[in-house]
């Protein structure tokens, strides 16, 4: 086996290296095919086939489907692990990363390519670097965006491409500033002179104690935590001198937001205003647990973000976004200091709920975010706190299971109420319809149902003396509807449309004797059978009644749990105290 391997492969050496392009393609084609056996792949190593795959490309002379199956053997080949990914040239990876930078590549050439790019930088931290300077991101959109769609598995190696990106913010996030650094503390002094448009003072300009007192001044306008040396504010990690990196380019490419931010904010009172030091800070650190920067990564992950395959500094213009974003829900919060956690929530789920929309760019974010307003994150709490998890909540189901008795007793007294006006119902003989009218209504106590006959439909209100036929509630035995009223029996109702039979209902009373009702319209249809079965003591089953109880039951609950808004309900009721030692301090009435 080991002597056949060894032959193939060596066959397959001299093949692939052949002058004409049919048989080479042919050997290639082979070899791809052949290289997913380890002991093949092992005898083809050993006759440096690595490095002879690797200079052809490297040559430039092949392309289509000769280039596509030259990768495809290579990524066979390194795929069991015999080879270093180390190994590989600059050159190497210069070629293959000009393969994905191309829009109008090869669908076939620019997975492998993809798939090569992965493997390097999951494998070498060496060679993650050197990829990092040939691939730009923002060449990476015409793949996710044209014509041809796709597949997950390329979809997985361009979200192992922007996590190469994450990589380097995971770098600068995981640095601390150090306080002694003057390259470092330079860039506090530029947010500085770019906010206040102060130049930097010579060092005997005045005394020590009032630069120092107008640094501090100052400082404290920026939103430092630390007003005295604001370098200490960096030393945390996360975000380290992430957070600063995206504050000096926040002040330098969108300098007329950051000047408003900073001096609006330190016109206000101290209570009220948004701190932009802190607020860069907290918002770097929650920005990088968003996109899970410096996690260990799942390679079974293919879900990835579009919107930063769309500028070279995307991580810092998505931070400049949504640092404007902060700074305006703090203004609609009303917040205060105490308030700076709450605002920081609320930005988030604004953040997330964004996200989760993958806008394809970061002009589609920013538009976004603008109807992500705090009035609107409000209403949409409030909504999926009735509709979904919340409202399935041990104490939630409690409550309305409470509640309900009582609107479905509001719904009834409505429907009785509505029985006592009466209603006027046309008369519909079997052979046509005719003009005639007659009138029914409940009296006040509920005891007597009064009807009659009228010439025309009534204007106004009926007067008691012109109905003269009664019937006592007590001798009603039951109620039927559609098909089962007699005069839906009958031959000539037979005839009558749908709608009709869906009006009709009848009341049976003594022994076989119905009075029969042909209901206006759905409405009075669902007022009169609701309101009937309830004067018989059973439940209330029209669709008319289901949707009362929907829009009082869920405007009920919101009143009811208005001042629980934003805290948490338990799914448990609290634990009951220990009874105490002893009852002496309870008084002696006697």
């Amino acid at each position: 086996y080991l002597s056949v391997n060894s032959q193939t492969a060596a066959q397959l050496h001299e093949r692939i290296q052949s002058s004409s392009m049919d048989a080479k393609l042919e050997a290639l084609k082979d070899l791809a095919n052949s290289s997913r056996d380890v002991t093949f792949a092992q005898e083809f190593i050993n006759l440096d086939g690595i490095s002879l795959l690797t200079q052809m490309v490297e040559s430039g002379t092949d392309f289509g489907d000769l280039l596509s199956f030259t990768l495809t053997a290579f990524v066979e080949l390194m795929d069991h692990g015999i080879v270093s990914w180390d190994t590989f040239s600059v050159a190497f990876i210069k070629k293959i990363a000009g393969y994905v930078n191309k829009s109008a590549m090869d669908t076939a050439v620019l997975q492998r390519s993809l798939a090569i790019l992965e493997s390097m930088v999951l494998n070498s931290q060496d060679l993650y670097q050197k990829v990092a300077q040939e691939i730009t991101i923002g060449q990476l959109i015409p793949h996710l965006q044209g014509p041809k769609p796709i597949n997950d598995e390329m979809a997985h190696q361009l979200y192992v491409l922007q996590v190469l990106t994450f990589n380097l913010l995971e770098d600068r996030m995981m640095t601390k500033m150090d306080p002694q650094d003057q390259a470092q503390r330079d860039i506090i002094f530029e947010l500085r002179r770019i906010a206040f448009d102060v130049e930097c003072e010579p060092n005997n300009s005045g005394s020590i104690e009032k630069r120092k007192s107008m640094y501090t001044r100052d400082y404290k306008k920026l939103g430092f935590i630390n007003h005295v040396n604001p370098a200490v504010d960096f030393t945390q990690i996360p975000p380290g001198m992430l957070a600063l990196d995206n504050m000096l380019y926040f002040a330098r490419h969108h300098q007329d937001a950051y000047i408003r931010i900073v001096l609006e904010n330190s016109s206000r009172e101290d209570k009220h205003e948004c701190p932009f030091g802190r607020s860069s800070i907290e918002l770097t650190k929650m920005l990088c647990e968003i996109l899970k920067v410096g996690e260990l990564r799942n390679e079974n992950c293919h879900d990835f973000h579009p919107m930063f395959f769309t500028h070279d500094r995307s991580f810092e213009e998505f931070f400049c976004i949504c640092i404007q974003l902060l700074n305006k829900t703090w203004k609609e919060m009303r917040a205060t200091s105490e308030d700076f956690n709450k605002v920081m929530q609320v930005v988030r789920e604004q953040i997330m709920r964004a996200l989760t929309q993958k806008p394809n760019s970061l002009d589609q974010l920013k538009s976004r975010l603008q109807n992500l307003s705090y009035t609107e994150i409000l209403k949409i709490r409030q909504s999926e706190r009735m509709n979904q998890e919340d409202f399935q909540s041990r104490p939630i189901l409690e409550l309305r299971e409470k509640i309900q008795p009582e609107i479905m007793e509001l719904i009834k007294q409505q429907r009785l109420n509505r029985l006592c006006d009466g209603t006027c119902f046309r008369k519909i003989s079997s052979r046509r319809r005719q003009d005639k009218f007659w009138y029914c209504r409940l009296s006040p106590n509920h005891k007597v149902l009064h009807y009659g006959d009228l010439e025309e439909s009534p204007q106004g209100e009926v007067p008691h003396d012109s109905l003269q036929d009664k019937l006592p509630v007590a001798d009603i035995k039951s109620v039927v509807t559609g098909k089962d009223c007699p005069h839906m029996k009958e031959k000539g109702a037979l005839k009558q449309n749908k709608e009709v039979l869906e009006l009709a209902f009848s009341i049976l009373y003594e022994s076989d004797e119905y009075l029969n009702f042909i209901a206006p319209d759905k409405h009075e249809y669902c007022v009169w059978t609701d309101g009937l079965n309830a004067l018989l003591g059973k439940e209330m089953t029209s669709d008319f009644t289901k949707s009362d109880m929907d829009t009082l039951l869920s405007m009920e609950m919101k009143l009811r749990l208005l001042d629980l808004e934003n805290i948490q309900i338990p799914e448990a009721p609290p634990p009951i105290p220990k009874e105490p030692s002893n009852y002496d301090f309870v008084y002696d009435c006697n």
